[in-house]
């Protein structure tokens, strides 16, 4: 009788019939396992009724067209396990520094005036991480494959991140009352520097095409929007003796840089599959970058003061020569 210790069973499968059908017979990854065809496409139980014309779940939400939703994988590879491993060792560094900064009162080695435009460039920023937040669970509820619901919706949640971590940054500036968090939302609502960007926001909101939303706030807004004030402008601060305040925003400038290879990435494979989806996408890039760089004018100007014309068109080129190489060429 031979040894069944040493018996090798082999598996009747190596991995679920439509993940085969894509790979072929090899083990998955779990990402693999978690996104392909996950997307409903049969069994409903009716159209809805404010669009009768259309399934729940429906490729004709947006005008662009693909043979294959799932050409566009995450290169980060999220699914919930790994992202919210991921943003949880960030949240416990993001901890630990707030609880620095506090222990050892570093936020009084901040000159006042710097403080002072912190309130004034950076707090107002939490209406707009919110409202990116809600543009992104409009792409995850309208769009078509799980590969892009994943990472609209967990970029939702990172932009909800953002506006917390902008809303503890007011509270430590006024040893934790609310003075400039109610200051930045009067801000918002009424000073002219911000009503072009509030009516950009707003605008983007409404827009009915889900990828259009995408190309709008995760390419568009987020490629000038961070850049400018979460790199240029922390950077400026922290020479000035910022420090403090770079360590209560750091996170911002780490998601961005992870953030833009999952755009670039979505961006290259559409562009890519059709003539008619690269001029689509050119003439929404085209469209917003157009609007957003209005509307940022007079915020690059309160951070950088007469620079801020020349640092915004610097994050302006790197934006165009980022989406060039994804075929995007405006």
């Amino acid at each position: 009788m031979s040894d069944i210790g040493k018996q090798r069973i082999k598996p009747s499968r190596t991995n679920y019939g439509h993940i085969e059908r894509r790979i072929g017979d090899k083990p998955a990854t779990r990402y693999q396992e978690a996104t392909y065809d996950i997307q409903s496409e049969v069994g409903f139980h009716y159209k809805p009724v404010y669009d009768s014309g259309r399934d729940v779940y429906d490729v004709k939400l947006t005008k662009i067209v693909m043979k294959d939703w799932y050409s566009f994988m995450d290169p980060r590879q999220y699914f919930y396990t790994p992202y919210v491993t991921a943003r949880s060792l960030q949240q416990e560094v993001m901890d630990k520094n707030h609880v620095m900064i506090d222990k050892q009162n570093l936020m009084a080695t901040v000159p006042d005036e710097l403080k002072q435009q912190v309130r004034e460039v950076i707090v107002p920023l939490r209406h707009v991480e919110y409202a990116a937040n809600m543009n992104n669970q409009y792409i995850a509820d309208k769009c078509f494959g799980a590969s892009i619901a994943g990472v609209a919706a967990y970029n939702g949640f990172d932009h909800i991140a953002m506006s917390q971590y902008i809303s503890k940054l007011a509270l430590m500036l006024d040893d934790n009352e609310e003075v400039t968090l109610l200051a930045a939302k009067d801000a918002w609502l009424k000073d002219e520097q911000w009503q072009p960007l509030r009516r950009v926001i707003e605008d983007i909101w409404v827009i009915e095409d889900w990828f259009e939303t995408m190309v709008a706030q995760n390419v568009v807004l987020d490629g000038l929007l961070s850049p400018l004030i979460f790199g240029r402008f922390i950077a400026v601060i922290t020479a000035k003796g910022g420090l403090p305040i770079s360590m209560l925003v750091s996170f911002m400038s780490d998601w961005y840089a992870e953030t833009i290879r999952w755009t670039n990435q979505l961006m290259k494979v559409t562009a890519k599959e059709s003539d008619a989806n690269e001029a689509l996408l050119c003439e929404w890039v085209e469209k917003w970058l157009l609007r957003v760089e209005e509307a940022l004018q007079p915020v690059a100007l309160a951070a950088f003061g007469p620079e801020g014309t020349k640092h915004l068109g610097g994050v302006k080129q790197e934006l165009l020569d980022r989406l060039a190489k994804q075929g995007v060429k405006i």
